[in-house]
C-alpha cells in the first residue's frame, strides 16, 4: 500500500494488537471465593480465623490495610482436554498465593494501580495451571491478600476476576511479536528503510488477522516472522539487562506491608526463572532478606538456592538503602558493615557495588566509605530528576571529599522501572551522555517502588530483543558482570569531585523533624552505649552487649530508609517508629547508665557522683547536681568524681533582663518583638549579627513532604508574634524566656548565656497546628564570605553563599550536621543544632529550617509538639582555628554523672581509655568487633589538613593494627605497646584494631 501514511500503518497495527490482547484469554468457568478477613495479617496456620465472607464479582471484601485469606476452587472443564489453562485473578489488592505448606509461590497484583503506564502495567493476574490439561484438574489455592494496590492506595476493595480461562498460546505470543515490532517501528526514523518494512509486515498480518482464529494466527506470525529474526551488526553499546523490583521498605504502606510485598515479589521471581531460563533478577536491602528468612523461610531457601545457581544476584552493600543527607557518619559505616556481612554469612559473597537507585542525594564522604569497606562501584539513578541543571555523566569517576574516587554509573534510561521494551533500548543508546568513551549501559527491568518486579511482559520483550537489528543488543547478566567491563573503560571517564546534590526533594531534610530528632538522639545515645560498654568490657572485663546492640542498631538502620528518615511515608509509618523510637531510646539510655554505674562502683568510689566524657579531649563545663552547679574538668574519654573534677570558678558578671543578657564575653541586646537586635563580642569589640536575628518567619508552603516551592520567600505568611518575655538567674546560666504565638501554634524558648562560654544557646519548644506552612528562624550575621562551612559526615564541605550560576541557585536549601559556619579569616559565626539538617545560607544570612506541615502524603505531619536546640557561636579566628566542630559535639554530647552503687572490695584506678593528642581529630566510635575480642576505634580529621598525632590507650595493648571498616586487618602500627602514631589526610577516616592484654 504505497499510498498509506506511517500514522495510518501505525494505527492499524495498534488497532490489530489490541484485538489480540483480548483474545488471549478465554474464561471458561467462575471460580469459588471464600475469604477470612482480618485487620492485620495472620499466618496460614490461622488462615480461617478472620470473618468469612463468599465473593462474588463486585463484591466488597475489605477496608484499606484489611487482610483477608481467600480460598479459590474449581473444577476445569471435561472439554478443555488438551488446552492450556490459566486462572485470572484480580481482587483489586496484593494477593500471594501459597503452596500447601503456606509457602509463598507467585505474588498477584491489580492491573489499575497508580504507575507510569509508558512503564508497563504494573498488575500481574494470570496464574498457570496446565500446559494441556487433562480435563477434570480441581482448583483449590489458598493465597494472603491485602486491601490495597501496589501503592498503597484503596481501590475499592471489591474483587474483581476469579476465573478458570484457556490460554490461546499461539495468539498470545503474536501478540508479544507485534508489541515488540509496533515499539521498534516507533523509535524508528521515518528514513528508516527498516521502519516502513516493519510497518507493511505489521499491516499485511493485520488484513490477515481480520478474524482472530488459529490459522489466521498462524499466518499472520509468519508473515511478520522475518523482521523479528533480522540481527543487528557490530554494536556501539551493550545494554546489560536484570530484572529488578526497587523496593521501598515504607512509604505509602506501613512497614509490615513490605514484608508481605518481599514475599510476593521474591516469589513471583522464582515462578517466572521456571518459565524464562535466560531470567536474571537481582535484589537489595538485606533488611528485606532477614524479614523473608524469618517469615517464609522455605522461601528463602528457594531463594539461596537460586543465588548459588547465579540466577539471582545478591545487590547492594548496605543493611538498607538509606538516605545519606541525613544518617550519620557511623550510621553509614553500620549500614555498610550489617549490610555487607549478611550477604557473606548467608550466601559467601562479598558486595562489590553500592545500590542505591532511589535516594534523595548523596554525601561527599560515601566514596571513602565504599573504598575503605571494600567496594569498588556505585549505581543509582535519582540525579535523573534534578530540577534545574542536568548532571553531566552517567558512567563517571566519584571522587569524595578526602580525595577517594568510585567507579559510578547511573542507567540512562534514568529509571528502574524499565519496560524493556525497544524504547527503553533505543533511549538507552540515545542518551547514554558519556557512549562517545563507554560501550556499556545497564537497564533494570520491572516494577518497582511497591515491588512487584518483572512479569510475563518484560522477559517475553527480553527474548525478542537478543540482537534485534534496528536497536542495541541487550544480555540479560548479574550487574557485578556489567561492572567489571564498564571498570575497563573507566581510564576514559570524568572525575566529578564532592557530594552529589539531587536539585529536589529539599524539604525531605526538614519534614517529620520528631524522626529526625529521635534518629539524632539514637546515633549519640548509641555511641555512648559503646564507649560505655568497651570500657566496663575492656578495663573490668564485664560481658559486652554485642547481641542486643545488633538488634538495636539494625532497627535503627531500618528507620534511616529513604522514604522514612526523610519523611515522605504515610502516617502509620510514623506512628509506628515514633513509638518504637521513644522505648528504643530509652532503653539504650537506661543501658548507657547502668554501664557507668557499674563502673563508677568498680572504681570503689562509694556513694558518690561520678561524671563521664566520652569525647577525645577534656571538657571544662557547668553541671548541675541535687541543686547545686559545679565548674568541673573530666578528661578526654575518661571519668571523674565531681569532688575530683570540681574546680572553683566565681560567677562574676552575669546578668539577665527581659531585654538583656550578659557574661564576661557576650552582651545580647533584644528588640521590642523579642528579635535579638545586638550580640556584641566583649573580647573583640565586634557585632556578631548584622539586623534582627532569631526572627521566626512563617511561609506558605503548598509543597509536599518533599519539596517546598523554590521560591518560598517571597511567600511569607507572617511572623510569630512575641507575647513576653521573663528572665532569671539559675546558677551560671543567665536566662531569657520568650513566648510567640502565630495562629493555633505557640513557641517557647529559653535564650541562655552560661558563664565563661562564647555560644548563645536556644532551647525551644513548639506547639505547632499550622497546615501548608513552613517555620523558619535566620541569623544575618556580620560576617563577609563567599562560602558557607557545612559540616556531613566525617567532614565538611564548603557550599557557595551566593547565586551567580544556575548549579548555585539550585542549591538554595544545604544538608549539615551539627554545625553550619561562615567565616572570614579572623571572624566566623557557627549556627549549631541538636536535631536538624535543612539549611539556607545567603550571602550573610544563616538561616535554619526548623518545621514543615505538608499535606501529603502524611496529613498529620508535624502538627504536633516538638522540642529542639540550636545555637549560636561568634568566635575569633575561622571555624577551624575556633573548633567549631568539637562544639557541634559537645552540644549533642553532653557529659553523663551518674552516683555510684555501693563499692566493690577491690577498687581500681580510673583509666582515660583513649587520648588523641591532635586537635583536629575526631574519635567517632569505640566498640566491641564483631568478630573477635578485638577493641575497635573509629577516627577521622576533621579539619580537612594532613594531621600527625599520637594515639594512647589508658589499658596495655598487645597489638594496635590499621583495619578498613570490616574490621579486616591492613597493616601493624604498634605490637606490646599502648600507643601509635597516626597519620592523617585530609578528612581522612582510620579504623583500629586493638588486641588488649
Amino acid at each position: 500500500m504505497p499510498y498509506e501514511t506511517n500514522t495510518i500503518f501505525l494505527e492499524k497495527a495498534k488497532a490489530t494488537m489490541s484485538q489480540l490482547e483480548q483474545s488471549i484469554y478465554q474464561p471458561i468457568s467462575v471460580l469459588s471465593v471464600t475469604a477470612w478477613v482480618t485487620p492485620e495479617p495472620v499466618p496460614y496456620t490461622e488462615r480461617t480465623s478472620g470473618q468469612q465472607i463468599h465473593l462474588k464479582p463486585d463484591d466488597k471484601w475489605g477496608e484499606l490495610w484489611d487482610c483477608a485469606w481467600f480460598h479459590f476452587e474449581g473444577k476445569v472443564p471435561d472439554s478443555q482436554a488438551g488446552s492450556k489453562i490459566v486462572l485470572l485473578i484480580d481482587v483489586n489488592g496484593e494477593l500471594c498465593l501459597v503452596d500447601r505448606e503456606g509457602t509463598p509461590c507467585q505474588g498477584l497484583t491489580n492491573i489499575n494501580s497508580q504507575f507510569d503506564y509508558f512503564l508497563g502495567l504494573p498488575g500481574k493476574r494470570v496464574v498457570d495451571i496446565s500446559h494441556s490439561a487433562d480435563g477434570g484438574e480441581v482448583i483449590d489455592l489458598w493465597a494472603d491478600g491485602g486491601c490495597n494496590d501496589l501503592f498503597g492506595n484503596y481501590r475499592s476493595g471489591r474483587m474483581k476476576e476469579a476465573v478458570i480461562a484457556v490460554c490461546h498460546e499461539e495468539i498470545r505470543k503474536l501478540y508479544y511479536d507485534f508489541e515488540v515490532l509496533i515499539d521498534l517501528a516507533e523509535q524508528l526514523p521515518d528514513t528508516s528503510a527498516r521502519k516502513i518494512q516493519i510497518y507493511q509486515s505489521l499491516w499485511d498480518a493485520s488484513n490477515q488477522l481480520s478474524e482472530i482464529n488459529i490459522d489466521n494466527v498462524r499466518r499472520a506470525s509468519e508473515r511478520i516472522a522475518g523482521e523479528l529474526i533480522k540481527r543487528g551488526g557490530d554494536p556501539s553499546v551493550t545494554v546489560s539487562a536484570i530484572g529488578h523490583a526497587h523496593m521501598d521498605l515504607a512509604w505509602l504502606w506501613p512497614i509490615r506491608e513490605t514484608i508481605r510485598k518481599g514475599a510476593r515479589t521474591f516469589s513471583t521471581a522464582l515462578y517466572n526463572m521456571e518459565k524464562y531460563p535466560d531470567y536474571m533478577f537481582g535484589a537489595s536491602q538485606p533488611q528485606l532478606y532477614q524479614w523473608m528468612k524469618d517469615s517464609y523461610p522455605k522461601l528463602y531457601a528457594k531463594v539461596k538456592k537460586r543465588v548459588q545457581e547465579g540466577r539471582w544476584e545478591p545487590q547492594g552493600a548496605m543493611w538498607v538503602e538509606p538516605d545519606t543527607n541525613i544518617a550519620g557518619g557511623e550510621a553509614l559505616v553500620r549500614q555498610i558493615l550489617y549490610g555487607k556481612r549478611f550477604f557473606e554469612q548467608e550466601f559467601g559473597q562479598e558486595m562489590k557495588v553500592l545500590w542505591l537507585p532511589d535516594v534523595f542525594g548523596y554525601t561527599g564522604s560515601l566514596p571513602q566509605l565504599l573504598k575503605k569497606a571494600g567496594v569498588d562501584y556505585m549505581m543509582t539513578q535519582k540525579l535523573s530528576w534534578s530540577v534545574y541543571n542536568t548532571h553531566p555523566h552517567h558512567s563517571f569517576i566519584w571522587e569524595g571529599i578526602d580525595g577517594t574516587k568510585v567507579l559510578t554509573h547511573l542507567p540512562p534510561e534514568d529509571t528502574y522501572n524499565s519496560p524493556a521494551a525497544p524504547r527503553s533500548l533505543v533511549k538507552i543508546e540515545k542518551c547514554y551522555l558519556d557512549r562517545n568513551v563507554s560501550e556499556n549501559a545497564l537497564m533494570l527491568f520491572g516494577i518497582g517502588d511497591g515491588g512487584g518486579g518483572p512479569g510475563e511482559e518484560h522477559l517475553e520483550r527480553l527474548a525478542r530483543e537478543k540482537n534485534l537489528y534496528g536497536i542495541p543488543p541487550v544480555i540479560q547478566e548479574p550487574s557485578i558482570d556489567f561492572f567489571h567491563r564498564l571498570d575497563k573503560e573507566a581510564s576514559r571517564f570524568q572525575t566529578f569531585k564532592g557530594e552529589l546534590y539531587l536539585e529536589k526533594h529539599q524539604g525531605t531534610l526538614t519534614t517529620q523533624g520528631r524522626n529526625k530528632w529521635y534518629n539524632r538522639k539514637m546515633e549519640k545515645a548509641l555511641r555512648e552505649l559503646e564507649f560505655a560498654a568497651s570500657l566496663l568490657w575492656a578495663a573490668h572485663g564485664d560481658s559486652y552487649p554485642a547481641a542486643r546492640l545488633e538488634e538495636i542498631w539494625k532497627e535503627v538502620l531500618l528507620y534511616q530508609f529513604h522514604d522514612i528518615l526523610p519523611g515522605s511515608s504515610i502516617t502509620r509509618v510514623y506512628d509506628e517508629s515514633l513509638e518504637r523510637y521513644a522505648l528504643l531510646l530509652e532503653e539504650v539510655r537506661t543501658m548507657v547508665k547502668d554501664s557507668y554505674k557499674r563502673i563508677a562502683s568498680l572504681a570503689g568510689w562509694n556513694n558518690q557522683p561520678v561524671l563521664f566524657n566520652s569525647l577525645p579531649w577534656d571538657r571544662q563545663e557547668w553541671v548541675e547536681w541535687n541543686g547545686n552547679w559545679h565548674s568541673v574538668t573530666v578528661p578526654a574519654m575518661g571519668y571523674r568524681t565531681l569532688q575530683e573534677a570540681e574546680h572553683k570558678a566565681p560567677v562574676e558578671g552575669l546578668m539577665a533582663s527581659e531585654w538583656k543578657l550578659e557574661n564576661d564575653k557576650l552582651k545580647v541586646i533584644f528588640g521590642g518583638d523579642g528579635s535579638i537586635v545586638s550580640m556584641y563580642d566583649k573580647h573583640l569589640g565586634r557585632e556578631a549579627v548584622r539586623s534582627k536575628a532569631n526572627v521566626f518567619t512563617i511561609y506558605h508552603d503548598n509543597g509536599d513532604a518533599w519539596d517546598f516551592p523554590h521560591g518560598y520567600r517571597d511567600t511569607v505568611a507572617g511572623v510569630m508574634k512575641f507575647e513576653r518575655s521573663t528572665a532569671r538567674i539559675e546558677g551560671p546560666k543567665a536566662i531569657v524566656e520568650q513566648e510567640y504565638h502565630y495562629g493555633n501554634s505557640k513557641l517557647v524558648q529559653k535564650i541562655i548565656l552560661t558563664m565563661d562560654s562564647s555560644i548563645v544557646e536556644f532551647e525551644t519548644e513548639v506547639d505547632w497546628q499550622e497546615s501548608s506552612k513552613m517555620l523558619r528562624v535566620s541569623f544575618p550575621t556580620n560576617v563577609s564570605t563567599d562560602q558557607v562551612n557545612c559540616e556531613i559526615q566525617f567532614g565538611y564541605l564548603k557550599r557557595p553563599t551566593t547565586r551567580n550560576t544556575m548549579i548555585e541557585f539550585a542549591k538554595d536549601e544545604i544538608c549539615a550536621h551539627q554545625y553550619i559556619d561562615l567565616s572570614q579569616p579572623d571572624y566566623g559565626v557557627a549556627l549549631l543544632n541538636d536535631c536538624k539538617y535543612g539549611f539556607s545560607a545567603l550571602h550573610n544570612v544563616l538561616d535554619l529550617n526548623l518545621l514543615r506541615s505538608p499535606a501529603y502524603p502524611d496529613p498529620t505531619a508535624d502538627r504536633a509538639k516538638h522540642k529542639f536546640t540550636y545555637a549560636l557561636y561568634p568566635h575569633a579566628g575561622d571555624f577551624i582555628q575556633a573548633s567549631v566542630y568539637r562544639k557541634g559535639y559537645e552540644l549533642n554530647t553532653p557529659m553523663i554523672m551518674v552516683e555510684a552503687h555501693e563499692a566493690d572490695t577491690a577498687q581500681h584506678v580510673p583509666i582515660q581509655l583513649i587520648q588523641i593528642d591532635h586537635p583536629y581529630v575526631m574519635v567517632e566510635s569505640v566498640k566491641k568487633a564483631e568478630d573477635s575480642d578485638h577493641l575497635i576505634v573509629r577516627l577521622y580529621e576533621t579539619a580537612g589538613t594532613m594531621a600527625k598525632g599520637m594515639i594512647s590507650f589508658g589499658l596495655d595493648c598487645l597489638l594496635i593494627e590499621e583495619a578498613d571498616l570490616m574490621e579486616r586487618p591492613i597493616h601493624v602500627l604498634q605490637n606490646n605497646a599502648s600507643q601509635a602514631e597516626l597519620r592523617f589526610t585530609p578528612f581522612e577516616i582510620k579504623t583500629l584494631r586493638v588486641q588488649l592484654t
